[in-house]
């Protein structure tokens, strides 16, 4: 679940590389925004100490929301494509996420970006980040479970990791990371059962969700080339991504869909919550949380997304499991820990240990 982000560090929709945040929701939950089904903008910054006493362990509880947040993300798009066309679900999602940070914006008095640069940017990075992943996961949740979006979800690092030695200089592979995105796509390969020729898994729907995934990577590496230096706060940033993504989506979702005739009660409640909530408020508390306990703690939510999303479709929408859905779960996780490893810096030799010292 994704937005701009000033450094890279999601994916739900979400959800993320280590230094790429996306609200998404997630997707990278979607998540970009991160979704990464998502992953809004999920940013980059120093690692704060914690306050002493109750503030210390706040964090704590605003982890635990937002993994609850992103994770039930999928179930939403879910329900809300009970109710509505995909594009509609997304449109909705996008709006009312904007609306949020928007409020917020007014509140805290700071203004939208101004450079038109910046807007170019933004205006393909909401493409990428929001209205594309956002659209395919609500697609795909039309014929695949929400606990198959919800994994699919979590390949959100391994696309990075993979495009981020192509694309970026700096990112070079290790051994280490090298085997993390290899375990990763056998974790896929076993979610989606291989060995049986993918039998009882909805291909097309699949190939959207994954696809949603790669596009969060994609907009997390395009952010990272064009926007990192922005001087602008990730609030107003992010405001202006979502703005620019329900714009895309209100030109693009009639051309395709026709208007409602009725507006059913859950599907629109899920559609708000999934924006309101899964988009505009699960930024401002990733953000809180990036800056309070750095972005390598923060980004561990990547990891419980799957879970949450798994337990609610079982739970909830009473989905069937098959023992290589968690089993490939796991082994997706365990790759995408390992790409977000980074070689330690090598120490020196001390002085006098060098054999040409006298």
């Amino acid at each position: 679940m994704s937005t701009a982000t000033g450094a890279p560090s999601a994916s739900a929709d979400t959800t993320t590389p280590p230094a790429t945040t996306a609200c998404a929701a997630a997707d990278k939950g979607a998540a970009t925004t991160v979704a990464p089904a998502a992953a809004p903008l999920r940013a980059t910054t120093g690692t704060a100490a914690p306050e002493a006493g109750g503030r210390a362990r706040g964090w704590q509880l605003r982890f635990a929301v937002l993994s609850l947040v992103w994770g039930f993300s999928f179930l939403f798009i879910k329900v809300g494509t009970q109710g509505f066309a995909p594009l509609q679900v997304t449109l909705g999602r996008v709006g009312f996420g904007a609306l949020v940070l928007l409020a917020v914006l007014a509140v805290k008095r700071e203004r939208l970006p101004r450079s038109a640069r910046t807007w170019a940017h933004l205006t393909v990075a909401a493409f990428f980040l929001n209205a594309l992943p956002f659209s395919l996961f609500a697609y795909a949740e039309l014929t695949i479970p929400s606990t198959l979006a919800g994994i699919c979800n979590a390949t959100s690092p391994l696309w990075g990791m993979a495009l981020s030695v192509v694309a970026l200089a700096e990112d070079r592979p290790t051994r280490r990371r090298v085997a993390g995105l290899g375990l990763g796509f056998l974790g896929v390969l076993t979610v989606l059962g291989a060995w049986q020729g993918f039998a009882g898994t909805d291909l097309t729907g699949t190939v959207m969700a994954l696809g949603a995934s790669l596009s969060y990577a994609v907009g997390w590496i395009y952010v990272r080339r064009t926007l990192a230096g922005v001087q602008h706060s990730h609030l107003s940033m992010s405001s202006a991504q979502l703005l620019l993504a329900t714009v895309q989506l209100a030109v693009v979702t009639p051309l395709f869909t026709t208007a409602p005739t009725r507006y059913p009660l859950i599907p629109l409640l899920a559609v708000f919550a999934l924006g309101a909530l899964g988009t505009g408020l699960a930024f401002l508390i990733q953000y809180g949380l990036v800056a309070e306990i750095g972005p390598t703690t923060a980004q561990m939510v990547t990891y419980f997304i799957p879970v949450i999303a798994t337990a609610a479709g079982v739970a909830l929408l009473h989905e069937q499991l098959s023992w290589n859905t968690p089993v490939g779960a796991l082994i997706v996780l365990a790759g995408a820990a390992l790409t977000q490893g980074r070689p330690r810096p090598s120490r020196p030799a001390p002085p006098g240990n060098d054999a040409t010292s006298a």
